[in-house]
């Protein structure tokens, strides 16, 4: 049966009357649809940009599709209808097409150092393998490989970069070839300066960035995804690591109290932000909302430019046509209008996927 909503269409900012018929947007009426939204705000369903359906709390690695479809559902419900899996030790392709998961791109598994990354999390190779690494996660993903750009060198005592500048410039390369886009992991001043240079599509965290980055970044159209909820962990990262690695530990702290301003300034250079929780391992699944919170609150983000990074320019960078005519079926209705008070993105009072209603 078609499906009738009716509300302030956002970013158009009118009363519009859009009708759902399987899983497209029309703008034209349908005899006898249902209506099951008259009045509210109504935006494409929100995007969570980098998440981990393939990890659970504590860094863990599920073992079941039953496991994915369960953190994917935490997801959805609270009104995220499209994910990037930033990177998953446990292939779940089959699940793309699940009627009721979020649309899903995937990145394969995460190509890190030996020994220099969260335990059996990623595919831990020397440089001579990372580019043919590259490749096989690009076949092994949908869209996207993710590189871990750097992470604490225990011989240095702080971060350091996964591999020479060389090398890392290479995987991107392999991945352009591959005819996939690049995400990187990075935290340090260094591997992310080499990532972003060398082309990388996308910036995960990105709390070592400099002012001269972030402008090459907006010249470029290259990504940030801060992932401020994750940032925020830094403290207790320095706590457990300071009896042994005070120098990194120092560092972490400091990289977390500047971020806020790293990412105005990427803000107000133009920079494409757009809203990730890094949720899977230290943070739980769920917390779209509370990123968007952050970007606003401390980043100085318009509600209206946060809405954007969490639901239509995410999905047009993730290639999932928002409501347009022909677009996907995928909405998010509030009561009030998010621009004033931007809190309401915590409990959508209508939600639909695949124009199915899911709340």
């Amino acid at each position: 049966m078609a499906l009738h909503v009716r509300g302030v269409l956002l970013p158009d900012d009118e009363v519009r009357d859009l009708w759902l018929v399987g899983d497209r947007i029309t703008f034209e009426p349908v005899p006898g649809a249902e209506t099951i939204a008259d009045g509210g705000f109504v935006l494409p369903g929100l995007v969570d940009a980098h998440c981990h359906i393939g990890i659970a709390r504590g860094a863990t690695p599920i073992t079941s599709l039953d496991q994915a479809r369960a953190l994917a559902r935490i997801d959805r419900d609270a009104g995220v209808l499209a994910i990037r899996d930033a990177g998953s030790p446990f292939p779940y392709p089959e699940l793309e097409d699940e009627p009721d998961l979020p649309r899903m791109v995937r990145a394969g598994r995460h190509i890190a150092p030996p020994r220099r990354y969260l335990r059996d999390i990623g595919v831990e190779v020397e440089a001579a393998q990372v580019a043919a690494t590259v490749a096989e996660q690009a076949a092994a993903g949908s869209g996207w490989v993710k590189l871990v750009g750097d992470w604490i060198d225990r011989g240095v005592g702080d971060l350091a970069p996964a591999w020479d500048a060389d090398t890392m410039a290479a995987a991107v390369a392999a991945a352009h070839a591959a005819g996939v886009r690049a995400a990187v992991h990075t935290f340090s001043e260094s591997a992310v300066e080499i990532m972003v240079r060398a082309g990388v599509d996308s910036v995960e965290h990105g709390t070592g960035l400099s002012l001269d980055l972030i402008d090459l970044m907006a010249r470029q159209g290259t990504a940030l995804i801060p992932t401020m909820i994750n940032i925020q962990t830094f403290g207790h990262i320095a706590d457990q690591a300071r009896p042994k690695f005070p120098g990194y530990a120092d560092h972490m702290i400091a990289l977390r109290d500047r971020f806020p301003e790293v990412v105005r300034s990427a803000y107000e250079a133009g920079v494409p932000i757009f809203v990730g929780t890094d949720a899977g391992g230290g943070i739980d699944h769920g917390l779209a909302a509370e990123e968007m919170l952050l970007l606003h609150e401390q980043a100085g983000m318009s509600t209206e430019d946060v809405l954007a990074a969490a639901t239509w320019r995410a999905r047009e960078w993730l290639g999932f046509p928002g409501l347009v005519d022909g677009g996907l079926a995928d909405l998010v209705v509030y009561s009030d209008d998010p621009r004033r008070d931007l809190r309401v993105v915590r409990e959508p009072t209508r939600i639909v996927l695949r124009g199915r209603v899911i709340r």
